[in-house]
């Protein structure tokens, strides 16, 4: 399995961005399909969006739609989620994750990173 490393969250005003990373170790990364979830305070984890091992398909949350854009990097094992205009309710706990088919990646996938926080303040 591949293992996951989050990076990039932090504190941001609402309308800022932020950047997360992923950094992919051991596994076949370049195969994964791979995704982004996050989890609210007091609130269950939920997805944000996947993207295809070649990148040629992505989905999104209708939540963060306009907003955010995933993208991955094969070469580098990096996969990224660029969020634009912030809001509060982007507030979060941030996951990278993987599995072996989209519909797993955005239900039920087999790796997880340990997550990162991201504070949006009004």
């Amino acid at each position: 399995q591949v293992q996951l490393a989050e990076s990039g969250g932090g504190l941001v005003q609402a309308g800022g961005s932020l950047r997360l990373s992923c950094a992919a170790s051991g596994g076949t990364f370049s195969r994964a399909q791979m995704g982004w979830f996050r989890q609210p305070p007091g609130k269950e984890r939920e997805f944000v969006a996947a993207i295809s091992w070649g990148g040629s398909i992505v989905n999104y949350a209708d939540s963060v739609k306009g907003r955010f854009t995933i993208s991955r990097d094969n070469a580098r094992n990096t996969l990224s989620l660029q969020m634009n205009s912030l809001k509060p309710e982007d507030t979060a706990v941030y996951y990278c994750a993987a599995a072996g088919t989209m519909s797993l990646v955005r239900t039920t996938p087999t790796s997880w990173g340990q997550g990162t926080q991201v504070t949006v303040s009004s």
